[in-house]
């Protein structure tokens, strides 16, 4: 199936993998042009649109049935387009909200949270989501919908949901007027152990979250 032919008429525009592969088409055309721009100011409600749409299909296929791949090994699907180009120009756009701090279980006890970033998680994402359009256009639907499904519950759903609330945080500090504190030493780059980074972004979340809320810090 090539690019030509993935909107084709003759597709039920009413089936699962159709729709499915469409608002993942969508989002990977709409990032990709958001970091080609040079508009700051609109990357953030831009981002989580497409993020909050992605999250859409993303939902659609958590809740089916397990998908199967017609084989038992997935077929190569050759070699992974290169993301760093995207990636560099979304932290150019990001800067200085790219960095945002985030647990990964919310369920697992005393969990530490961690340093990440929106441009670094982005790329990551659509890496996922390329790799299932390769065997889609290919005419391998089955498998692009067992990688998407697959890959939904081991990486890019966790991961773009983390993004989709660091952007809904920054717009809410925007519009309420509560400026954004810088985060200091929280930063990927640096490897400042657990107990630090434990100490550091629970300083950044009570300062951002508690004092809006009349919570007051314990010294």
């Amino acid at each position: 199936m090539s690019d030509a032919t993935l909107h084709a008429t003759s597709q039920n525009p009413d089936d699962f993998a159709v729709q499915i592969a469409d608002q993942i088409e969508s989002f990977l055309v709409a990032v990709a042009e958001v970091a080609k721009g040079d508009e700051p100011g609109s990357t953030v409600p831009f981002l989580l649109l497409e993020v909050s749409q992605l999250l859409l299909a993303g939902g659609r296929l958590g809740a089916h049935e397990d998908f199967l791949p017609d084989e038992r090994y997935e077929p190569d699907p050759g070699p992974e387009p290169d993301a760093d180009g995207l990636r560099e120009n979304l932290a150019r756009l990001l800067d200085p909200v790219d960095v945002y701090s985030e647990v990964f279980d919310p369920y697992a006890p005393r969990t530490a949270p961690v340093a990440a970033r929106i441009s670094d998680d982005l790329a990551d994402v659509i890496t996922d989501l390329r790799h299932g359009m390769v065997h889609y256009r290919a005419g391998r639907t089955a498998e692009a919908l067992w990688w998407w499904q697959f890959s939904y519950f081991s990486n890019w759903g966790p991961t773009a949901s983390a993004v989709l609330r660091a952007l809904q945080s920054v717009l809410i500090h925007v519009r309420l007027n509560q400026p954004l504190e810088e985060l200091d030493g929280l930063d990927t780059d640096q490897d400042l152990g657990d107990e630090a980074l434990e100490m550091e972004a629970g300083r950044v979340m009570a300062e951002e979250i508690g004092t809006p809320l009349g919570i007051r810090q314990v010294r």
